[in-house]
């Protein structure tokens, strides 16, 4: 019933070989793990995926996939014999103009599933990027500066209308860290309550329930002192509950340990704002999954 579809091995920015993550997660309980590497872009870069790579890395994961499969019949002392189901998945960058289409990615890997993400904000000039991510503020800060002259609104602005683009356009199936752009506003620039920062929300919930997509609820920004509250924030995923946008818990893992951070505590707050049930992927597709059923896993 547990699983992180957010997992990032050492073949983009993760910090170790797939096996550790698959050892880690049996060892807390996972009933699926899913890796989802960020996927190549077109200029140099420490966290993608290396276009050399890709194949690579579809046939490791799919390997693992089946070696871990319950339809395995034969089995060896050296290997680690609870099932687990693991997933292949990529977390694809949308930079309009820039990046490829999703669906080149799926006719290039078999991939049982996609997360969509922004990372780098385009200001409609592709050699201009704002890069809202990453360990060090001050890029964030020059960036905004650079991209946008300062312009705060501008640019959230364009953070939201790439996210609904990407959606309209690639419909993936999990939308990632959906306001991540707050990472590192600490309230220095906006207010996520300002009328127009909650308009953009409310344009981006529309177009995804048009088109289906499931929401992560990502707790990578916390646990690793990025952010004061889940990508999305409180206040977003009341929106989402009102909606009925199903969502998916995930801990965007980069070492092994981090599989299931704050999943019990984040679990817990869902369940105190309404939420009963976590969309939970198969390879047949998706299922609903009991929260209750969930915090008996975690507990």
């Amino acid at each position: 019933m547990l699983q992180n579809l957010h997992t990032h091995s050492r073949f983009s920015d993760g910090s170790h070989e797939p096996v550790d993550y698959i050892s880690e997660a049996i060892n807390k309980g996972l009933s699926t793990l899913g890796f989802s590497d960020h996927s190549p872009v077109p200029f140099k870069n420490t966290f993608a995926l290396r276009e050399e790579e890709l194949t690579l890395y579809g046939e490791t994961i799919k390997n693992f996939q089946s070696l871990y499969s319950g339809s395995r019949t034969e089995k060896t002392e050296s290997l680690l014999f609870s099932e687990i189901t693991i997933l292949l998945g990529l977390e694809i960058d949308f930079i309009p103009g820039i990046t490829r289409s999703f669906a080149e990615y799926r006719q290039l890997l078999p991939l049982d599933y996609t997360i969509g993400s922004v990372h780098l904000v385009t200001n409609s000039d592709p050699s201009h990027l704002w890069f809202i991510d990453g360990p060090d503020m001050a890029i964030y800060d020059q960036g905004l500066k650079e991209v946008f002259n300062g312009d705060i609104r501008k640019a959230v602005t364009a953070y939201y209308r790439q996210i609904q683009e990407m959606v309209a356009l690639h419909k993936p199936d999990i939308v990632g860290h959906l306001d991540k752009v707050k990472m590192y506003n600490r309230d220095r620039y906006f207010s996520e309550e300002e009328p127009w920062y909650v308009r953009l929300v409310e344009e981006t919930l529309d177009q995804i329930v048009k088109t289906g997509c499931v929401v992560e609820v990502n707790t990578r920004g916390i646990y690793k002192k990025r952010s004061d509250s889940l990508f999305p924030g409180p206040a977003i995923l009341k929106k989402l509950h009102t909606r009925k946008i199903p969502v998916t818990l995930s801990s965007d893992a980069h070492k092994p340990h981090e599989l299931t951070m704050l999943f019990t505590e984040t679990a817990d707050l869902l369940y105190g704002m309404g939420f009963r049930e976590l969309m939970h992927l198969t390879p047949a597709g998706w299922n609903m999954v009991s929260l209750k059923n969930l915090f008996s896993c975690l507990k």
